[in-house]
């Protein structure tokens, strides 16, 4: 394998020529029209509908977005319903989506286009930027594809490409070379088509990199065989692209354990509750069974808990445990079963936060996923 130096960050002017822009344009946008994915929010310029399915993307699987992004729009087909709905309903219809402040920051980015901006996406980045959640690539993604505007994109996916493109090593989310980057994504954006015939749109061309990214140019396996632009590829030529992106320091798994109580009363009806708490986090801050966080589980520490803040004295019975992971956190979900006469009044959290569903009517509420997993072992024994 080829000696290779590490590099510093590219100049705008080192990954592709500019003498070979037009035909490497016309390779990717080629490509792209044959071999694109049919997705949902490509048959539409709607910039709601665009803005969603952008939001959802984030951190997500294309194939678990579909469905959520089919179900939300249903629910809220424009922008008014979200700005007008209530938080727990946006909630539960997120909910096993992950992430949760997308959601928050969906539904209060909602209120101010409606406010602010007529009901409309705003078509100025420096509006588009203002909004809840709205980062710069969100907003290059959507005014590119809603409006045309001229915006290139940088997100892993086209900062991959690039850095095999340009055969640049290290980090890629260091400051320095993320602008870097982001300077040569803005100098490979084709010209207007009005200027240059077949050129493609900007947003066109943004969803080509990123198709390119997610479906050729992978982060473990590339198919450089299958690349429509190989042979402007540096990492290609070289036989290193398996080696780049070099791989960014990932944060130490951390482990521990939520021992959580499934009150359950005579009429199938359980307690939860919604409070700020160090554990809150770890069920995305959305409606959860009583717990404790802990380095194991702890039935002890969960009992002591459930007698100061509810008066239970009776035992728990442990229920069959489950793994869930947040980002870095590996946890262990230790759920235990209380069948109580009555369900109790917390002594110090307001009614507000506390509800009381039948156990079988939890997904009317926005619960996490690690909330559902709880109730699935718990319903196998209710």
């Amino acid at each position: 394998m080829p000696a290779f130096a590490s590099a510093p960050a590219p100049r705008t002017n080192e990954i592709v020529a500019a003498a070979d822009l037009p035909a490497f344009h016309g390779k990717l946008l080629g490509w792209f029209a044959e071999a694109k994915r049919d997705l949902d929010w490509r048959a539409t310029r709607d910039p709601y509908c665009v803005w969603i399915s952008e939001i959802m993307l984030q951190q997500t699987r294309v194939a678990a977005v579909v469905p959520y992004y089919r179900r939300f729009l249903e629910r809220f087909p424009t922008v008014n319903d979200l700005a007008g709905a209530r938080i727990d309903a946006v909630l539960r219809h997120w909910a096993g989506l992950g992430y949760y402040s997308r959601a928050r920051n969906l539904h209060r980015a909602a209120k101010e286009i409606v406010s602010r901006h007529g009901g409309e996406f705003p078509s100025r980045m420096e509006d588009a930027l203002a909004l809840p959640g709205i980062g710069r690539y969100t907003a290059a993604a959507v005014l590119s594809i809603a409006y045309g505007a001229p915006h290139a994109v940088l997100d892993g996916n086209v900062a991959r490409v690039l850095a095999r493109l340009g055969a640049i090593r290290g980090d890629l989310r260091r400051p320095r070379r993320w602008r870097a980057l982001s300077a040569a994504a803005d100098t490979l954006l084709p010209a207007p088509p009005e200027a240059v015939p077949r050129a493609g749109t900007p947003g066109d061309w943004n969803q080509a990199m990123m198709e390119l990214g997610a479906t050729v140019c992978t982060p473990r396996a590339p198919r450089c065989d299958a690349c429509p632009v190989s042979r402007w590829c540096r990492a290609h030529a070289l036989g290193i692209a398996l080696r780049l992106p070099s791989p960014g320091r990932k944060p130490k798994p951390v482990r521990l354990a939520l021992s959580a109580a499934v009150l359950l009363d005579p009429r199938g009806r359980t307690l939860l509750v919604r409070q700020k708490s160090a554990h809150s986090a770890l069920f995305s801050n959305l409606w959860h069974f009583p717990a404790v966080q802990s380095a194991q589980a702890a039935p002890e520490k969960l009992a002591a808990y459930l007698r100061s803040e509810f008066g239970i004295t009776a035992a728990p019975e442990p229920l069959p445990p489950a793994r869930h992971t947040v980002t870095f956190r590996r946890i262990l979900l230790a759920p235990y079963l209380v069948h109580v006469p009555k369900l109790p009044r917390p002594k110090s959290l307001r009614t507000a936060t506390v509800r009381t569903p039948r156990l079988a009517d939890l997904d009317r509420l926005p619960i996490s996923s690690a909330t559902k997993k709880i109730a699935a072992s718990a319903r196998t024994r209710a």
